[in-house]
Parts: C-alpha cells; sequence; structure tokens
C-alpha cells in the first residue's frame, strides 16, 4: 500500500541501524545487518524462525529497559513481520540451505557462531564491563552457546535450542558444537562462566539437550524447566518468571 509505513519502521525507529561483517566460523566473510539501543553492558539478542518478530522485539526492549546495551543482529526475515505458519515454513526451507547455518549435522558448530563472537568482541571493545551478553532462542538457541568460546561473552543464555532438528535421538541430544569448541566451553564452564537455559519440559524441539549440557557442563548449567509442551520461552509462549530469570542472570554476570 503507497504511504504506509514499513513493519521495522513502526518497532525499530527508536534502533540505530548498523552493520558488521567478519569471516564465520569457515572462514567465509559474512555481512549482516545490526539494531543497537540503550546504554550499559552489552548484550546481543538472536531472535528465532522466522525472525525479528513484534514479540521478539518487545523482548529486546525489555532489555534495553533493564539498562543494558542491546545489539540485533539480523540474520534471515523482514523485521516486524509478525509470527505466522505460511512464513515460519518459508524461513525454514531458507535457513536450512544457507552453509553458514547447521540444521541436521551433528558434532559441527554452525559457521555464523564465527561472525556472531567477533560481533560480541566489537560490542564489548565498545561498552567495556567484564563481557557481553548472548541470548539465542529456538533456530539460534545453540549459536550463544558457540559463542562462548570467546571470552568476550561472559553470559550465554540458550532458550529452547532447537538446532540440529531433534529428527533422531543422537541429534536430539546434540548441543550444535564441535568437539573442540565443547572443550573450550567446558574449560570455560569449569573457571566459572555459567549458561543459563530455558525451555517447556515437554517441548519435542529441544530433544534431550540440557541433559547433555547438565551432564557436560555440571553446576555450570543452570537449568529452568517450564511445565507444558509450549515452545518459545521469552516470546510468543513467554513466561514471566524466563524474563526476569533472564534479566537478572545478565545484571549478576555484567555489572
Amino acid at each position: 500500500m503507497s504511504g504506509a509505513p514499513s513493519l521495522a519502521t513502526d518497532l525499530l525507529t527508536t534502533w540505530t541501524v548498523g552493520e558488521h561483517t567478519a569471516d564465520g566460523l569457515d572462514g567465509v566473510s559474512l555481512t549482516f545487518p545490526t539494531y543497537r539501543k540503550g546504554s550499559g553492558p552489552g548484550v546481543i539478542v538472536i531472535h528465532e524462525i522466522p525472525g525479528m518478530t513484534p514479540e521478539f522485539i518487545r523482548f529486546a526492549e525489555e532489555v534495553v529497559a533493564a539498562g543494558f546495551t542491546v545489539v540485533l543482529p539480523h540474520l534471515f526475515g523482514t523485521p516486524g513481520e509478525p509470527f505466522g505458519t505460511v512464513n515460519t515454513a518459508a524461513r525454514l526451507g531458507q535457513v536450512c540451505v544457507r552453509r553458514e547455518f547447521v540444521t541436521l549435522a551433528t558434532r559441527r558448530t554452525s559457521p555464523i557462531a564465527g561472525w556472531l563472537r567477533s560481533l560480541a568482541r566489537e560490542l564489548h571493545a565498545a561498552v567495556g564491563g567484564p563481557g557481553v551478553g548472548a541470548i539465542g532462542m529456538c533456530f539460534t538457541g545453540g549459536f550463544a552457546l558457540g559463542m562462548m568460546v570467546d571470552e568476550a561473552v561472559a553470559a550465554p543464555v540458550l532458550c529452547q535450542p532447537s538446532v540440529p532438528y531433534a529428527v533422531t535421538p543422537g541429534r536430539a541430544r546434540d548441543v550444535n558444537l564441535s568437539p573442540g569448541d565443547l572443550t573450550a566451553v567446558k574449560q570455560r564452564a569449569a573457571g566459572g562462566c555459567q549458561v543459563l537455559g530455558l525451555q517447556y519440559a515437554g517441548d519435542p524441539t529441544t530433544g534431550k539437550r540440557f541433559d547433555t549440557l547438565e551432564r557436560e557442563l555440571g553446576d555450570a548449567f543452570i537449568r529452568v524447566d517450564f511445565p507444558g509442551r509450549l515452545h518459545a520461552t521469552v516470546t510468543r509462549h513467554r513466561q514471566q518468571e524466563g524474563v526476569d530469570r533472564v534479566l537478572a542472570f545478565l545484571g549478576e554476570k555484567l555489572r
């Protein structure tokens, strides 16, 4: 419709638009747009499929209001577009064939993790402090764990991590990390870097990953299970306790 404001303009008008270019895990140069807002310690919030939905942006605004500098990398989808079955199916089809993402392979870190680590280092250099937070959701849930390999990330949060897709028992247990990155994550956990994980206990998409993380990280993994078979813990199926736990975790680790 001529003259109609864009969804992104409506919901992200107060955010500063930029971009970040860096190598991915496999050495391929990647560039993605970013949105930035707020002040205080840095937090990178990574959207879920189908993209930066209104619920996702509202959650990001809550993180800003809690006193953080928030950066939203735009990896796919249309910013501000509401959740829907059609656009979700379309995004799934797109990301499954993009080489920077890993959807089925086990024991492999998604190549996008290298780009996200670079973004975390840039944000940390800009705002200082003990490190930055990283929040992944659903398709991107495990990306925050892959970012933890870098010392710049001090507060990783995994909201219903769902990759690799849990279509076999092995994939359902996999935490989307290469053996080398898993070793690095375990070393950081042993050194005091905790990981917060949120899921609905009956969510079939998260598989048995939290069991794996408890076994591999021990007390450094803070597990939060909500009753039921819903999915999006801080957005579409929002649990206020989950939002509160995330904000408290960020405050404890970054201030």
